[in-house]
């Protein structure tokens, strides 16, 4: 720990033991490596005794001197830092490095070697091996000595970022499935600037800096993770991470992202979970001027496009535009804004083909989406329109015009087989469930238990539908609707489908005061977990099983009701003159 003394000529705990090894008069010995080695100022010396004569250890003397000289070195290397020329800042504190580097593991002088290492933009190879090679060193020294290190490192960078993104991933999920349902806070409820203040962004933004070698390593590591996993938080996070750097004007990373300023806008977007037409004229700029020869970046830009915020943006908005295309007697292929809608959804639910295959192409629009599907939509918007203005009419005015109850086989063959009409069906879905419309809820409902890649059991429909479903809660009392959700959808898939399970679980601990008992009864059989359930399974089980069990009449009550009814005292009359 010491060892790097000598090297300075500074005597150390082994030259006293020799010292007092090979001498004949310890005590004097003692004293000359005192006066040689003590702070070397005359005026000091009469002082000392004074402190001996109030019971002030040298030890405590010559620490806090120590201490009192450490901070004035640490505030001269960072003034050293900014104040000259470039080159004659850094020259300094080269050579500094260079003197001090000996004692970087001793305690006490390591901040400073470890403060002139942090203001050096590019310290010795040498040094920088020697610190990666020791742990302890590796800990303690600033981040913008580890971005050095990292930036020749992919595989010990990898080591320390990998943790962060599990953290990430881990926090939206237990988002989706928070016990907490509510319609007003849901998944999509924080604001972009709000989510990339969390602490897995903020730590990411700080390790990468202004090194646009680690931001690329970043985005690899997300590209590797999405195209493993399909999880598409890691879009999000590629947004995210690209945004905070936006925040902190990092032009050096922001200036050389072919994506910034298409994200900037889209973010945008997202704030306000509308696109309107100046944006959406933006946006089409991007798209259409990706030039020949740079197809690539529609790689990037179907990533950033398949971040759950930017579907829930674009979906939204399409159902909007929808409602106002029925109010307007305009079919969608008319709508230039509509269409440029479905070619963002097109490309971002595209993404991971995209760069699984490396063919850096926007994926063709069937044109069945907008000739036949999207028109059907809007013909649920007039059956509801219909229905609402017949059941306002005065009795003797009504027709006889039962709500629909049977939707049409393409529809249901559209949401099996066409991905963006499955997304755009699911959010009609959430829509009308918003609307506390049961009536379309039921009739659509069957649709979903078969859709494309099993979206309408996606941790993110469900996190949404049990979220708007608590508008309907007093729906939850009638049996053919319990039957129809329940029976008829969820439980469909709880078997082979553990997030499903819980999601229906966590429904249940929020309505099941509104439940019919003997329903209650049958779902609580139904919904009991088995030995492959996981523990999250279980934990929510047990939860409802303790909330019904508070619920139960205790067999302590009295079961016979006393009358209420009490005996009239007789009232005399009054005597009659």
């Amino acid at each position: 720990m010491y060892a790097g003394l000598q090297d300075l000529g500074v005597a150390n705990g082994e030259d006293l033991k020799e010292t007092l090894t090979n001498c004949t008069e310890p005590l004097k010995a003692i004293e000359q490596f005192q006066t040689e080695n003590g702070v070397l100022l005359p005026s000091l010396q009469s002082a000392l005794p004074f402190l001996d004569l109030h019971g002030t250890p040298r030890l405590e003397f010559h620490q806090s001197v120590f201490d009192e000289l450490r901070e004035k070195l640490l505030e001269r290397v960072s003034v050293i830092a900014l104040e000259g020329k470039v080159e004659e800042r850094y020259k300094k504190l080269e050579d500094l490095l260079e003197k001090s580097f000996s004692l970087v593991k001793m305690p006490s002088i390591q901040p400073v070697v470890m403060c002139v290492m942090k203001h050096l933009p590019k310290v010795p190879e040498k040094k920088l091996k020697l610190v990666m090679a020791d742990k302890d060193l590796y800990k303690a020294c600033a981040v913008e000595v580890k971005r050095q290190i990292w930036q020749d490192n992919q595989a010990l960078f990898g080591d320390e970022v990998s943790p962060l993104l599990k953290q990430y991933i881990l926090e939206k999920e237990n988002i989706l499935f928070s016990n907490d349902i509510s319609v007003l806070h849901n998944f999509f409820s924080p604001s972009p600037k709000t989510r990339r203040q969390g602490e897995v962004v903020q730590k990411l933004t700080q390790m990468i800096g202004k090194n646009v070698k680690l931001y690329d390593m970043v985005l690899q590591f997300l590209r590797t993770l999405f195209l493993r996993t399909r999880n598409v938080h890691y879009c999000t996070l590629r947004a995210e991470l690209l945004m905070s750097l936006h925040d902190l004007e990092t032009s050096e990373i922001c200036n050389v992202d072919p994506c910034h300023k298409f994200t900037w806008c889209l973010d945008a977007c997202i704030r306000e979970k509308f696109v309107d037409n100046k944006r959406a004229r933006e946006l089409q700029g991007f798209l259409d001027g990706v030039k020949k020869g740079q197809e690539q970046v529609l790689g990037d830009l179907s990533m950033i496009l398949c971040d759950p915020f930017a579907i829930n943006t674009l979906a939204l908005s399409t159902i909007r535009h929808l409602q106002d295309l029925v109010g307007q007697d305009t079919l969608p292929r008319e709508s230039p804004d509509l269409l440029l809608l479905l070619r963002m959804l097109s490309l971002g639910q595209g993404a991971w083909d995209m760069i699984d295959s490396q063919v850096f192409k926007e994926p063709k629009m069937e044109a069945e989406l907008i000739t036949k599907f999207l028109p059907m939509l809007m013909s649920f918007v007039v059956d509801d329109h219909t229905f609402n203005v017949d059941q306002k009419l005065p009795s003797e005015e009504k027709g006889p015009i039962p709500y629909p109850s049977t939707i049409p086989e393409a529809f249901t063959k559209f949401l099996q087989e066409n991905r963006i009409a499955c997304e755009i069906g699911l959010y009609y879905i959430l829509h009308i469930t918003k609307q506390r419309n049961k009536n379309a809820f039921l009739r659509l409902l069957p649709a979903l238990v078969e859709t494309f890649s099993d979206l309408a059991f996606s941790d993110i429909f469900l996190h949404l539908l049990t979220g708007n479903l608590t508008l309907l809660g007093d729906e939850f009392a009638l049996e053919e609707f319990c039957t129809s959700l329940f029976d008829g959808f969820f439980l469909t898939a709880c078997s082979r489908k553990e997030n499903v399970h819980r999601h229906v679980l966590r429904l249940l601990l929020h309505l099941n005061h509104k439940v019919a008992p003997a329903k209650l009864e049958s779902l609580q059989k139904a919904l009991e977990p088995t030995k492959q359930s996981g523990e999250a399974v279980k934990e929510l089980y047990n939860q409802l099983t303790e909330k019904l069990e508070l619920r139960k009449p205790s067999p302590a009550e009295v079961t016979e009701t006393p009358s209420m009814e009490l005996p009239l005292p007789a009232v005399p009359t009054p005597a009659s003159r």
